[in-house]
């Protein structure tokens, strides 16, 4: 995969705007040495004219100001500059007031006074990525859409020109190779984001998409499904780009210390991703299964509480790779989870499933051949072992324990097993 060039912070511009002039200097004047371009306005009209006239990466305002509070200035700013970050300081928290704007799209963070000047920089900055990543994406959909209608004009010509058939077809080989392409670098691009943004998450995203592959040659999956698992296991996160890096890291490591705020944060970012991956017509299936990717087969998960059946089968399947790969548990107790959770948060076919399909993923170790006296416990069951009159001792995916290999030393002496034993360490 080609590496991305960062692009200079010199080449984005901010808005800044506070009634306060004080507050405006200071800020620009950090920006500033982060090299950012810094419009600074203390009045929010002048700041509507500003927007109207060029390009900004990220909108920085003020809640309370005259005329136009913060919140209508961005509002307002999102009609003008669609792909433009924007951020909300303020010194009274309305969590309710900024909680809606957080769901309604009109801002993207917001900072409480006072701030850090660290954390500040950090939320323009990952503005500034969300901006970049946002525009790119408008730019790849741009191309696709010409790419489709180029598609079109092809197919309509076709019948005209039965002497060319054979050139129209390469033709319109060459188109889809084009989109297919273009969607492949798409998902490659938003991996190589996300792992920028959070190398953890980026490392995650691999090893669910290592799974879903495993579980799509399994089930014998169509061309086309198997598309839509794959891509929906890339880009399934996709939504925590417009989260603080702080907030992830609780999120994963003590979900109970999230406060109100950094839980709506983390409850909304199924919802921005499906929006984030608006950059295809053709992932409509895909932004299905990001939104439901956190719903639970008991109805206890989010953004939308569905039940069982309810949940798109695929988004099922994705949810019980990511319930495996992000834990942190060892590899025997992340299996046992991932048991424990059919019928609650996991539907118990998806689990059955992943159980089957998680020795043939790239992130397994390969299973080694033992004979029957090196049988251990805690060892793990690489495929099925029977007795010679056709009973099941030990099935794919059992861990040993000194009952189970006591059984199998018993049954020999009687019955003496042919097959060779696979296991997992």
């Amino acid at each position: 995969m080609n590496e991305q060039k960062a692009t200079p912070a010199c080449a984005h511009s901010i808005l800044l705007v506070d009634d306060e002039a004080g507050v405006c200097d200071l800020l620009k004047q950090v920006l500033e040495r982060e090299q950012y371009h810094v419009v600074a306005v203390t009045d929010p009209l002048l700041a509507l004219a500003e927007l109207q006239r060029r390009e900004f990466s990220v909108i920085i305002s003020d809640l309370q100001m005259p005329d136009l509070s913060g919140l209508e200035l961005l509002g307002e700013a999102r009609r003008f500059r669609p792909y433009a970050s924007r951020i909300l300081i303020t010194a009274v928290l309305s969590l309710d007031a900024v909680v809606d704007a957080v769901n309604k799209g009109e801002i993207f963070r917001f900072i409480v006074k006072p701030w850090l000047q660290e954390e500040f920089i950090a939320a323009v900055q990952s503005g500034v990525q969300r901006c970049e990543l946002l525009r790119q994406n408008a730019d790849l959909q741009t191309a696709t859409q010409v790419m489709n209608e180029q598609l079109v004009d092809l197919n309509r010509s076709l019948a005209k020109q039965v002497k060319l058939v054979a050139s129209q077809n390469e033709q319109l080989a060459n188109v889809n190779a084009a989109l297919e392409q273009n969607l492949v670098r798409s998902l490659e691009l938003c991996v190589h984001t996300m792992h920028t943004y959070y190398p953890a998450l980026g490392d995650q995203i691999r090893r669910v998409a290592q799974i879903c592959r495993a579980i799509g040659e399994l089930l014998l999956l169509s061309k086309e499904e198997r598309r839509v698992l794959e891509s929906s296991a890339m880009l399934y996160d996709i939504g925590l780009l417009g989260v603080p890096r702080q907030v992830i890291r609780k999120w994963q490591e003590d979900p109970e210390s999230l406060n109100l705020g950094e839980r709506a944060l983390i409850g909304q970012h199924p919802i921005v991703g499906q929006e984030l991956a608006s950059f295809g017509s053709d992932l409509n299936q895909v932004r299905e299964i990001i939104r439901a990717h956190h719903e639970n087969y008991d109805g206890t998960g989010y953004p939308d509480q569905l039940v069982g059946e309810k949940i798109p089968w695929l988004a099922r399947l994705l949810s019980v790779a990511v319930t495996f790969a992000s834990s942190r548990l060892t590899l025997m107790d992340s299996l046992e989870k991932v048991k424990n959770e059919a019928g609650k948060s996991l539907d118990p076919n998806a689990v059955r499933v992943f159980l089957q399909a998680w020795t043939r993923s790239d992130i397994v170790h390969e299973a080694r051949t033992i004979s029957l006296p090196d049988l251990r416990p805690g060892m793990v069951m690489a495929r099925d072992i029977y007795a010679q009159n056709g009973v099941l001792l030990a099935p794919q995916g059992q861990q040993l324990d000194t009952v189970s290999i006591k059984r199998m030393l018993e049954q020999n002496r009687t019955h003496p097993i042919t097959q060779s034993l696979a296991v997992y360490c």
